[in-house]
């Protein structure tokens, strides 16, 4: 995105952030590419590890001259006021600085909201990089940012807001998009020599793929056998389902199927899988987000958990010009698909500031809705006095399958997954329900209440 900035303050200072959870992996990021960008700067980061926060940031070239760690209020104004970058354990003293944009990064949904919620009301932005705390509270947020005339916004580096944008493009463009979606996040990598499937660490047998590298005329069967083949690899990351949430919720479109389709997909394949079911594809209907399991050779370049657009194609003669120039179509012509290899974290997420500051706005940003639930069934009998854990990879609840359900199909109590996370079951569940509200025994009430608000919001405007 090529934004020129309008300085928000006086004098033509940089456009200055606060970060939540800055000393995580994206806040790395982030902060290593706003060394290379003079219209932005940091101006308070949170993290509850400051000395580990110090370091990263000397690690990164900060000079230490302009690192200040501070435990107060006054403290972290005064380092604000004097172009110093406040370095802070204590959420609640981010709003004593002055910034212009929070980058919310904590992953943890009471947390997030909290800080997020709190720079909204006092007038300021914010760009949400934890789709923990969108999933739960992103339809208040949105509400309380047009309430103060401020934006919220997910954050581009991220798949979500990368996807969102994408879909803007090809709106603005008039295309018929037909599905929309991702990759998971680490390519299946078959190798011809072995036999073999490496998915970053692991690596099985898999020689059935050999024969399954192409899609033939039945694609849903060599799908299935594709996935047989692969069964002893994990497919299904909770993080997938909530990114997917996220971008349902602010694009309208919906999940095919409560588990996504998660078909493993070659790159020059998607236009044809992505297709309706009546021409040989997987789809039951149009607006469809579904997230696709990326196959390919040792020495073919990675979809890098990248997202794509699926559309009908018009002018027939147009797209056989494109698909001569190697874009996608699929082998009747009648979709195509055009897709981003890439989510490059924060080295993107000023892309989002920047036009925040610029704008007053994201690009093309509409109203969100109540589009799609992330949800969980559990996955055996789980007794009351069950605490829903979080564990395992990629921001599992523990004996929980994260669902993305349509909005017709949650019922009205249905708990959202991560509101559900380390709350207490206050009666049995049994194996295959869904978690609702009333089966947990101690809910954060802040959240609950930004589900239900943000329910109610999402009603009035739709």
């Amino acid at each position: 995105m090529n934004v020129q900035p309008r300085p928000p303050g006086t004098g033509g200072r940089p456009v200055g952030y606060a970060l939540s959870g800055a000393a995580g992996g994206f806040a790395r990021t982030l902060l290593a590419q706003t060394l290379l960008i003079p219209a932005l700067a940091p101006a308070v980061l949170c993290d509850v590890d400051v000395p580990r926060l110090h370091a990263l940031c000397l690690e990164l070239g900060y000079a230490p001259e302009r690192l200040r760690t501070c435990t107060d209020a006054e403290q972290t104004a005064a380092a604000t006021a004097a172009g110093h970058i406040a370095l802070v354990a204590d959420q609640e003293l981010l709003g004593a600085g002055q910034w212009d944009v929070l980058v919310e990064a904590t992953g943890s949904p009471a947390h997030g909201y909290a800080m997020a919620r709190a720079a909204l009301t006092a007038g300021r932005h914010v760009a949400m990089v934890s789709k923990e705390v969108d999933s739960v509270a992103g339809l208040h947020l949105a509400r309380l940012a047009a309430d103060n005339d401020v934006v919220y916004a997910p954050a581009e580096g991220d798949q979500p807001g990368n996807l969102i944008r994408l879909l803007d493009w090809a709106r603005l463009l008039g295309m018929d998009v037909v599905a929309i979606g991702k990759s998971s996040e680490y390519d299946l990598v078959f190798d011809p020599a072995t036999g073999t499937v490496t998915q970053l660490d692991r690596t099985v047998p898999a020689p059935a793929i050999g024969e399954l590298l192409t899609l033939g005329e039945d694609v849903r069967g060599t799908l299935a056998a594709r996935a047989d083949a692969v069964a002893a690899l994990p497919t299904g990351a909770t993080a997938d389902y909530c990114e997917m949430a996220v971008v349902a919720n602010n694009t309208g479109f919906r999940p095919d199927v409560e588990r996504l389709h998660y078909p493993v997909a070659r790159i020059a394949e998607l236009a044809d899988i992505y297709s309706l079911r009546e021409h040989g594809g997987v789809l039951h209907e149009t607006g469809a987000v579904d997230v696709f399991s990326a196959l390919r050779l040792p020495d073919e370049a990675s979809f890098a958990g990248g997202e794509f657009v699926v559309l009908r194609t018009n002018d027939a003669e147009t797209w056989r010009i494109l698909a001569e120039k190697g874009h996608v179509v699929s082998e009747d012509g009648r979709y195509a698909t055009v897709y981003l290899p890439y989510h490059l974290m924060g080295v993107e997420t000023p892309a989002t500031l920047l036009a925040i500051a610029a704008h007053g706005r994201t690009p093309d940003a509409a109203p969100p809705g109540r589009h799609a639930v992330l949800a969980g069934r559990a996955q055996r009998d789980l007794a009351a006095g069950t605490v829903l854990d979080m564990g395992g990879h990629h921001h599992d609840v523990t004996g929980v399958q994260a669902v993305l359900l349509r909005d017709e199909d949650a019922p009205a109590d249905v708990a959202p997954l991560y509101l559900a996370a380390h709350a207490e079951l206050g009666r049995d569940v049994a194996a295959g329900e869904l978690i609702t509200l009333s089966d947990l025994a101690n809910p954060d009430p802040a959240l609950v209440e930004a589900w239900n608000l943000g329910g109610e919001w999402a009603r009035e405007v739709a």
